[in-house]
């Protein structure tokens, strides 16, 4: 028996059929279409699902389930999107859709971060553990938490908004409609904003930093310009990612005091930094985690599976 594991996105639909050994088997993808409604989009869901399993010679029938990993807040029980900012979800019951049009009888619904969480702890960075938490670290923060081999979402579903605890009292703004958000700071974004502002300062005060020459180089500001430079001996550059860390840190050092749990995986554009970005945060996390030293400390590691982690989290919902 097969599952078949959809990352529904704002852009593309991604499908893939996920064996056993919750290894991917085959993918495949669809535009999502978002301007011909919802009923559209669960339309082309089940027919990528139809596609996929007929392109590599397996019956729907040996599907044993699909899962869909969402954006927005994902009612698990109902199998419905209860909202979603960028999709025209409002109280769609996806999952009935899905299982009268697949034929399927075991459709399951959940948050795309909670979903990729679940993925990274049946078959990644977390695998063999009953507790772990992941953050990615991409245009916003996103957090997934699993609790005793659970996902956690809340009573209403709407749980694990890791990237909206404040870290900074009347701080930056955020897309929320909050100020000081850990997202502010420790996404890709917000490490792009620091190191605008830095590269402007910089040239204000006539200070030389290889940023500049990185961001000629590559034509615009990203989420690796920073490190580059550092790496490169820049001082700038140092300060930048130096500043990044310690609001990274800051994020983490409160998610492991709330939840204590055994791995706390990192996923999305900066974690490509690898070890050298963990090596960078365990001395400040390590230095102020309540009970340090007194108990089993959290592992900080990086997350495995990529962008096959919604996709391997939605195919295993529900067992």
């Amino acid at each position: 028996m097969y599952r078949i594991g959809i990352d529904l996105g704002g852009t593309n639909i991604a499908a893939g059929i996920v064996d056993s050994n919750f290894k991917i088997i085959a993918k495949d993808s669809t535009p999502t279409v978002v301007n011909e409604g919802a009923d559209r989009v669960a339309a082309d869901i089940s027919a990528l699902c139809k596609k996929i399993a007929a392109d590599n010679n397996i019956s729907m029938s040996e599907i044993e389930s699909i899962g869909i990993a969402s954006p927005g807040i994902a009612n698990n029980v109902d199998g419905v999107v209860e909202y979603a900012n960028n999709l025209p979800f409002h109280k769609f019951p996806i999952c009935s859709l899905v299982s009268q049009a697949t034929g399927v009888a075991s459709v399951h619904v959940e948050n795309d971060a909670n979903a990729a969480a679940w993925g990274e702890a049946i078959a990644g960075a977390a695998k063999g553990t009953s507790s772990s938490v992941m953050i990615t670290l991409g245009t916003g923060v996103g957090g997934g938490i699993i609790i005793d081999n659970k996902v956690y979402s809340g009573f209403n579903f709407a749980g694990a908004e890791l990237g909206h605890i404040v870290i900074e009292h009347d701080g930056l703004p955020c897309s929320c409609g909050r100020k000081g958000c850990w997202e502010a700071y420790s996404s890709a974004t917000g490490l792009i904003n620091m190191t605008k502002k830095k590269i402007e300062e910089c040239n204000a005060a006539g200070i030389p930093t290889l940023m500049n020459d990185i961001v000629a180089e590559k034509g615009k500001v990203s989420g690796v310009t920073a490190f580059k430079a550092m790496r490169a001996g820049d001082k700038a550059g140092a300060e930048v990612v130096d500043t990044y860390i310690k609001y990274l840190a800051c994020g983490l050092i409160n998610i492991i005091n709330i939840f204590q749990p055994q791995v706390v995986s990192l996923g999305g554009g900066v974690s490509g930094e690898g070890q050298a970005l963990i090596d960078m945060l365990l001395p400040l996390i390590r230095a102020e985690v309540y009970g340090q030293g007194v108990v089993p400390a959290t592992e900080l590691r990086i997350a495995q599976l990529g962008n096959d982690a919604g996709i391997v989290g939605a195919a295993t919902l529900g067992m």
